[in-house]
């Protein structure tokens, strides 16, 4: 099975959302919410994002009830887990955009294909929210702590460096993406092998720009590796006294300008991560999100679509405003379950006969 997408389709206002098509085995689902960056609704393409992010603008104009933003995202998290488990081969071409939630349904996914258009990040923390969609498992594992770097920061990488790090399997020029997808359904198998050494003819090696961050991996190990994110910028400062280059000043002020409680609470669940597994991770970052939602310590979340998605002021006001601010009391409240009567963790579907390739994340 070859999927450009994973999605059920639906009709909103005489609008698919996800485009379904079928030849043999093959099914594929294209995202088909263009004007909206293909930002991921309930119903839920083309153009120049595969997939920009989940639509916060539900979540914002819902922060009145909290559990309506949290039935988003538990169904959102359900998905993921059922596209990391999922035991056919799945093949998503990132040709474009692919941040937040539009990872969540590709990076989960066996095959994933970058080109020269793709654009990855995980911009969460400048929103007020936390890489989530099971970020905490995929970034708690690339290389390093080069996962740590692209979650707290939202750096945005390219396709070259996505396939160095480990987000894609492969890296195939634009135009040659429509082959591609011919040969794919024209072979008309599920079986693994076959699909990869079908990308694999179609792919490359490309070069990594001289200024990407992964040549930097060396001072993202000496600065992301500490313990909390005061040494992390602490040690990034230091580094910039014998640094020439603009790139550690431009880090230093991505996490200087995001939320102090999202850029706490991101730090922990990645490290949590490294040793769980996939469902645990979204188990995690479920309970997270409500907490998120539930704005009982922060509302930077709200404040945060405000600022960036609806007023576009890109001038957010965080509460707490400061690092020190926040204790590890706070932090650890985020990882509690919710004080609710009618509340429950995130229930993941069982699964059987799972290939190796599944398993491993189990």
């Amino acid at each position: 099975m070859r999927t450009t997408m994973a999605q059920t389709s639906s009709n909103n206002g005489g609008i698919n959302q996800v485009l379904v098509e079928g030849t043999g085995n093959v099914r594929t689902f294209i995202l088909n919410r263009s004007k909206q960056l293909n930002a991921l609704s309930f119903q839920m393409g083309r153009g120049r994002a595969f997939c920009a992010g989940g639509d916060l603008s539900l979540v914002f104009s819902h922060q009145s009830n909290w559990k309506i933003g949290a039935n988003y995202f538990q169904k959102q998290y359900t998905l993921n887990y059922v596209m990391a488990t999922y035991s056919k081969p799945q093949v998503s071409i990132l040709n474009g955009i692919v941040m937040g939630g539009g990872a969540g349904v590709s990076i989960h996914g066996r095959f994933r294909v970058a080109t020269e258009k793709s654009v990855f990040a995980m911009p969460e923390t400048a929103l007020g929210l936390f890489p989530d969609v099971g970020a905490s498992y995929y970034l708690s594992r690339l290389p390093g702590f080069f996962g740590e770097y692209a979650g707290l920061t939202g750096s945005r990488l390219d396709g070259a460096e996505m396939l160095a790090c480990g987000l894609a399997t492969h890296f195939v020029s634009s135009d040659k993406l429509p082959p591609l997808e011919q040969a794919l359904v024209k072979v008309n198998t599920s079986d693994p092998d076959a699909i990869s050494a079908i990308i694999s003819h179609f792919s490359h090696i490309p070069k990594l720009k001289d200024e990407s961050p992964y040549h930097k991996m060396k001072i993202i190990n000496r600065c992301f590796s500490r313990r909390t994110i005061e040494e992390i910028i602490s040690t990034l400062e230091s580094e910039a006294l014998d640094t020439k280059g603009d790139w550690i000043s431009s880090t230093i002020q991505s996490l200087k300008k995001s939320s102090p409680i999202s850029l706490k609470i991101s730090l922990r669940s990645i490290r949590e991560g490294r040793l769980q597994d996939v469902g645990n991770c979204l188990v995690h970052e479920y309970r997270m999100v409500c907490h998120v939602l539930r704005a009982e310590f922060s509302k930077d979340l709200f404040e945060g679509c405000r600022a960036i998605l609806v007023d576009k002021d890109k001038n957010p006001k965080w509460e707490p405003s400061r690092l020190e601010l926040i204790s590890d009391d706070d932090v650890d409240r985020y990882f509690s379950k919710i004080d609710d009567e009618n509340w429950e963790d995130l229930k993941l579907p069982p699964r059987s006969n799972l290939p190796p390739y599944a398993i491993a994340k189990l």
